[in-house]
C-alpha cells in the first residue's frame, strides 16, 4: 500500500492557490485599463505553461503486474482501469478489459509473462468504457465467454446512441485525455484515459448475463461467484473467489473518495445502495481486495477497516445532506457547511483526489429532490444572456465588467473573475480579452486542484478557451462493424428522437415503417410536426415502407453508407416517396452538427 499521506486541507471545497504552485502571471497596467475603457481590448494574455510540481496523486501508477496470490494478478498503470488475471487449469479468467484496443493489447502482452493459457472467460464489472473497449485485443483469438449483468448492454447502448456527444466531450475534460503532458498529472484513479476520437473501440458483447443477486460459473477449473453489487453504476458486478478469499469489488472501492457524482455527467448514483454493497463486502471478510482502479490490499483486518470507513464516509455525507435538506437548507448552503468527521478525513484512501464531497452533496440532493433547491427565486431564473445584460448595466457596461474581472483575478478572487468573464462572453462571444481572462482564470483554478477530475476539467477548458485545444467528436462512420452490428435495433430507433432538428420537419406529418427480415423485427417512425415518435411493429398502413438488412440501416444512419446509393442498389427497398424519406433522414443530425 502507498505510504500514509496528510489529510486534505479544510478549504478543499473552495479551491485556492496551491502551495508551491506558481500561478499564471496576469499583469494589468494603467494603460491596459484605459484601453478597456476606451473600447479597445489590450493584447490577449499569454498562455503560460504550468509552473511548479503538481500535487502528489497518492497512488503509484507505474505500469506493472502485481501478484496478489499465486494465481491472481492485477495489471496496474496500463490505462485508466485495472485488468485482473485469474489463472486456472489450462486457461484463465480476466476481469475487466481496459478502455481501448491499444491498452487491451498492452495488458495482454504484460500477462504473457505469466503461464495463464487461453482466456476462457471475461467478466465486465460494469458498462463504463474504460472496462470494456479493449476487449477485442485483450481476448485476442481466445474466444472467451463474456459475463456481465443483464442491464450492461442496454447501458452501453444508451451512452453510445443517446448521450454520446455530450458524454464524450465532458469525459475528455474530466480525464484530461487531450491535455499535453506538462498539464496532466493523472486521472485520480489511474494514470490516464487512453481513449480519444481516433483510438477505436474493441467492444465484445456479453454472451452470458444474469439479473438476479448472483451467478456461479466455472472456467479453467476455477469456481467464480459473481454478485450484483450496485453502487457506482446500477449494473456493477463484484467477483468473489471463495477458495482464496479474494474479492474484486469493481468500482465500488478505490483509493480516493468515491465519485458519488461524476462531472462528466452521470445518472443518479444511489448512495445507500452503494453502502449496502460495501456492507456485503464486509460480511464476506475477504483476505485480499483487488479494485478495478488503484492498488490491491491484503490482510483481512485492514480490508475490513478500510471498507468500514469507506461505507461510513458515504453514509455520513448522505445522512447529513438529507438531514439538512429536511431542515430546509438549499444545496449551496449544505455544500458550504458539510465536512467529513476528522477520523474519516484523515484516511488517505478518502482524500478527494477523484470524487468530491461538494459534488456528492449536490448529487444526493438532486437524486431526492430534483433540480429545485426550494427558493422560489429559482423557479423562473433569468436566461443567462438576460442576466448578463442586467449585471453589465449595473457595472457600467461590458468594458467595466472586464476591468473588474481582471482586478478580481489579480487579487486572487479567481472564481469571481471567471464568472465576470463568463458574463461578458454571454453578451459578446468573440470578445478576445474576455476569452483571455477566462482562460487564465481556468488555468489558475486548475493548477490549484488536488482533485484530478477538477484539475483536468479546468485545464482542458482553459486550453479550449484560449484556442489551443479543440475537442472533436467521435466519427460515427468509424465505429467498427462488429460493434455497430451488436447495437440493438431498439437502441438505434430510440436514439433518433433526441437527434431530430425539429425546424426542418415542422410542417411534416408522415408515417414510416421499417422491416428487417434478418432480425425478424419491425419498427415505426411517426413524424408529427417536429416530434419523432418511435414504436415497435409496423403501422397500418405506412405512407413509406422500408425493407432492408439491419446492418445496412445502421450504416446509412451513421454515414458509413450513402442513402441514395443504397436505394439505387436495392439494399434499401423503399415503397413510397424516396424524397420524403431522404428529407426525414436529413433532419436527424447528431448534436453539434
Amino acid at each position: 500500500m502507498p505510504s500514509q499521506m496528510s489529510p486534505p486541507p479544510d478549504h478543499a471545497h473552495a479551491p485556492q492557490r496551491a502551495t508551491g504552485v506558481s500561478t499564471p502571471a496576469v499583469s494589468f497596467t494603467v494603460a491596459a485599463i484605459l484601453a478597456v475603457f476606451s473600447g479597445c481590448d489590450p493584447s490577449p494574455l499569454p498562455s503560460p505553461a504550468p509552473r511548479g510540481a503538481p500535487p502528489p496523486a497518492g497512488v503509484d501508477f507505474t505500469p506493472r503486474i502485481i501478484a496478489v496470490t499465486p494465481t491472481v494478478h492485477v495489471a496496474v498503470g496500463y490505462g485508466l482501469a485495472n485488468s485482473i488475471l485469474i489463472q486456472g487449469q489450462n486457461g484463465s479468467i480476466v476481469v475487466d478489459a481496459m478502455e481501448s484496443p491499444g491498452t487491451g493489447a498492452r495488458v495482454r502482452e504484460a500477462f504473457s509473462s505469466l503461464d495463464h493459457g487461453p482466456i476462457q472467460a471475461l467478466v465486465y464489472t460494469h458498462n463504463h468504457p474504460d472496462h470494456i473497449y479493449g476487449a477485442s485485443t485483450l481476448a485476442g483469438n481466445d474466444d472467451p465467454r463474456i459475463y456481465a449483468h443483464a442491464s450492461t448492454s442496454k447501458l452501453i447502448d444508451r451512452v453510445a446512441t443517446v448521450i454520446q456527444p455530450s458524454i464524450f466531450t465532458r469525459s475528455m475534460r474530466q480525464h484530461g485525455a487531450l491535455l499535453p503532458a506538462e498539464f496532466h498529472r493523472d486521472s485520480g484513479i489511474g494514470p490516464r484515459l487512453d481513449f480519444r476520437h481516433d483510438t477505436g473501440m474493441g467492444l465484445l458483447r456479453p454472451t452470458h448475463t444474469f439479473d438476479g443477486d448472483s451467478l456461479v460459473f466455472e472456467a479453467a477449473g476455477r469456481r467464480i461467484v459473481l454478485f450484483h453489487s450496485p453502487g457506482e453504476t446500477p449494473d456493477q458486478i463484484s467477483v468473489w473467489l471463495p477458495d482464496e478469499r479474494v474479492l474484486l469489488p469493481g468500482d465500488n472501492f478505490y483509493h480516493a473518495f468515491p465519485n458519488l457524482y461524476a462531472i462528466r455527467g452521470t445518472a443518479h448514483r444511489d448512495a445507500i445502495t452503494w453502502v449496502e454493497s460495501l456492507d456485503h463486502f464486509r460480511r464476506l471478510r475477504p483476505d485480499h481486495l483487488v479494485p478495478s482502479h488503484t492498488l490491491p490490499i491484503s490482510g483481512r483486518t485492514e480490508i475490513h477497516a478500510q471498507l468500514t470507513d469507506y461505507r461510513d464516509a458515504i453514509q455520513f455525507v448522505h445522512d447529513q445532506t438529507v438531514r439538512r435538506m429536511n431542515q430546509g437548507w438549499e444545496p449551496d448552503e449544505i455544500v458550504a457547511d458539510l465536512k467529513l468527521p476528522a477520523h474519516l478525513s484523515r484516511r488517505d484512501f478518502l482524500r478527494e483526489t477523484y470524487g468530491r464531497i461538494d459534488w456528492s452533496i449536490r448529487g444526493i440532493y438532486h437524486g431526492y429532490m430534483g433540480w429545485f433547491g426550494g427558493n422560489a427565486t429559482d423557479l423562473g431564473r433569468l436566461a443567462p444572456t438576460t442576466r448578463a445584460r442586467h449585471v453589465a448595466e449595473l457595472a457600467g457596461g461590458t468594458d467595466s465588467l472586464l476591468v473588474r474581472a481582471a482586478a478580481a483575478i489579480e487579487s486572487d478572487d479567481i472564481q469571481w473573475g471567471l464568472e465576470l468573464a463568463d458574463l461578458v462572453l454571454k453578451l459578446e462571444p468573440n470578445r478576445t480579452r474576455a476569452k483571455s481572462l477566462r482562460a487564465a482564470a481556468l488555468r489558475d483554478l486548475g493548477l490549484a486542484q488536488t482533485n484530478a477530475n477538477a484539475r483536468n476539467y479546468y485545464l482542458t477548458q482553459s486550453l479550449e478557451a484560449d484556442g489551443s485545444l479543440t475537442i472533436g467528436g467521435l466519427d460515427r462512420s468509424q465505429v467498427p462493424s462488429a460493434m455497430l452490428q451488436g447495437i440493438s435495433m431498439e437502441a438505434i430507433f430510440r436514439s433518433l428522437p433526441v437527434n431530430l432538428d425539429p425546424r426542418t420537419v415542422a410542417d411534416l406529418n408522415l408515417v414510416i415503417g421499417f422491416r428487417f427480415p434478418d432480425t425478424a423485427e419491425a419498427w415505426s417512425l411517426i413524424m408529427r410536426r417536429g416530434v419523432a415518435d418511435v414504436e415497435r411493429g409496423l403501422p397500418e398502413p405506412p405512407q413509406i415502407l422500408v425493407t432492408t438488412d439491419s446492418l445496412v440501416w445502421k450504416e446509412v444512419l451513421t454515414g458509413r453508407r450513402n442513402f441514395l446509393a443504397a436505394s439505387i442498389s436495392g439494399d434499401l427497398q423503399i415503397e413510397g416517396s424516396v424524397i420524403d424519406l431522404g428529407r426525414v433522414l436529413l433532419a436527424f443530425r447528431p448534436s453539434g452538427s
